[in-house]
Formats: C-alpha cells, sequence, structure tokens
C-alpha cells in the first residue's frame, strides 16, 4: 500500500508551521504570556489578600443572590471544607486559572457565535472547526500551547481557551436560531436594524441557551485545567497529578474533592444566572 500511495507528512509539515510561527512571532506569543500571567497571577494575589473565612462568606452571599440558599450553603461549607484541609491556595490559582480561561473563551465565543447566527456561510464554515476542537484528545492542545508559551500557567490557560470555546459557540448560535421567526418578522415589519434585532429581541431569548453554553465552558475549563498541571500550570490539579505520580491515595482523594466541590459550586450557579431570578429567596 505504501508503494502505491506515498505517505503525506503532515506531522513534519504541522512541525514546520509550529516552528515558523514560533520564529516569527516569538515577540507577540512573549507578550500574549505575559499578560496572560500576570491576570492569573494578579487574581490569585487580589483574592489571597482576603482572609479565607471572609472571602467564603462573599462567595456564598454571592451564590445566594444569583441562584438558591441550598447552593449558598453548600458554597459556603464547601469553602470552609477546603479551607480545613490545607488547599485554600492551590484553590485560588485553579479558581483564577478557571475564571481567566472562561472569561476569554466566552468574549471570543459569543460573538462568533452570534456572528454565526446571522451568516449562513459562517456557521458552516465555524461548525466543522468546532467539531474538530470537541472531538481532537485534550492532550493534544497542551503540545503547541507548550511551543509557543513554554511550561507554566500560560499553557494551560491557552489550551482551557481553546477546549472550553466549541459550546459556548455552538449554544449562542442554536439559542439565537431557536427565537421564533414571527418574532423577527414583528421587528422586521417595524423597521429594527439588525443590532437593535439582536440586542432587543434575540439574545434575551436567547439567554438561557447561551448561559448553558457558559456553563458547559467552565465544566470543560475546569477539566482542562487539571490536565495542564502536567504542563506546569499551578492549582488543585497539580496536587492531584503529585499524588497519582507519589502514589499517595488519600492526598489525590483530598484535591479530588476540592475540584469536585468547585465544580459544583460553579455549575449549580451558573445553571440560576440565566434564569430570571431577583434574589436568593429560594430553597
Amino acid at each position: 500500500m505504501d508503494e502505491l500511495l506515498p505517505r503525506i507528512p503532515f506531522a513534519e509539515w504541522i512541525d514546520f508551521a509550529v516552528n515558523w510561527l514560533v520564529t516569527t512571532f516569538g515577540t507577540v506569543f512573549d507578550g500574549i504570556a505575559d499578560l496572560l500571567e500576570g491576570i492569573v497571577e494578579g487574581s490569585v494575589d487580589v483574592l489571597d489578600m482576603v482572609p479565607s473565612i471572609l472571602l467564603a462568606v462573599l462567595f456564598s452571599l454571592l451564590a445566594w443572590f444569583i441562584s438558591t440558599r441550598k447552593i449558598a450553603l453548600f458554597s459556603l461549607f464547601g469553602l470552609l471544607f477546603i479551607d480545613y484541609l490545607g488547599y485554600w491556595y492551590s484553590m485560588l490559582q485553579m479558581l483564577a486559572l478557571v475564571l481567566t480561561s472562561v472569561f476569554f473563551a466566552i468574549s471570543i465565543g459569543i460573538p462568533i457565535g452570534i456572528w454565526g447566527s446571522q451568516k449562513a456561510n459562517v456557521r458552516k464554515s465555524i461548525v466543522p472547526v468546532l467539531d474538530l476542537m470537541q472531538t481532537m484528545p485534550a492532550f493534544v492542545y497542551l503540545l503547541p500551547a507548550i511551543f509557543f508559551f513554554n511550561i507554566g500557567v500560560v499553557p494551560g490557560v491557552v489550551a482551557s481557551v481553546i477546549f472550553a470555546m466549541p459550546p459556548t459557540i455552538r449554544l449562542t448560535m442554536l439559542g439565537i436560531q431557536q427565537v421564533p421567526e414571527e418574532l423577527i418578522e414583528a421587528t422586521q415589519a417595524f423597521g429594527s436594524t439588525t443590532w437593535q434585532r439582536l440586542s432587543k429581541v434575540q439574545i434575551p431569548l436567547a439567554k438561557p441557551t447561551i448561559m448553558a453554553g457558559v456553563n458547559q465552558s467552565i465544566m470543560l475549563s475546569l477539566s482542562m485545567v487539571v490536565i495542564a498541571s502536567m504542563v506546569g500550570a499551578p492549582g488543585l490539579g497539580a496536587d492531584v497529578y503529585r499524588a497519582v505520580t507519589q502514589l499517595k491515595t488519600g492526598v489525590g482523594f483530598e484535591a479530588g474533592l476540592s475540584v469536585v466541590i468547585i465544580a459544583i459550586m460553579l455549575d449549580r450557579i451558573t445553571q440560576h444566572a440565566g434564569k430570571n431570578k431577583k434574589g436568593g429567596t429560594t430553597l
């Protein structure tokens, strides 16, 4: 078979492209790395300035305002339990990584989703790329990130952004496309512009679906941040990775349980964020 069909050197082409990008745009990548590292480390420093008990109370109050009393109580006791186990600073590092990754994933993903919902040609071009992004093994994202940004915090953030972005794009497009056609025709009859139609009708009605995409992006970012500990990303993922390599079952369980608490807390809060709720009065 090899004699009939010569092997196409895809791997060599990809390596050449990566090396060319690193050589040509090295200064740009260094600037991006400095920016992301500054954001993550600055966020950790700011959060660490607040006493752990006070920060746990503030997080629980935020959870109560956005979601329910049960979730607020879970957030409070869960964060205090993490502090009790001694993983508070690692939790802050992971939280900063996740929030930074999700911020950039949403900032890029929602506009692309809105663009794709309005242009059929754009949507047809985006969908295969999203399929590739979601089916590519997570570890593969770490390889170019290491080449472009070395090891540490930054490749973890970059890989998490790429890995977590597809749900936000997909569900933004889906939510806007699901707005009833009668409403779209009514806005056109009143002479609304495309931006007025989006901002006043389509995006508000699509908000629950968009927030579902944000929720999925947060969950994917959490999983990727743990994987990124293999390339030097700090946080609870690093504690889990060290426990695995050193066969410390108890430590791994404690760190993994801390990750689960943060995941449940963020998942439940963002599930309620897309709903119309004026305060934390329900159970």
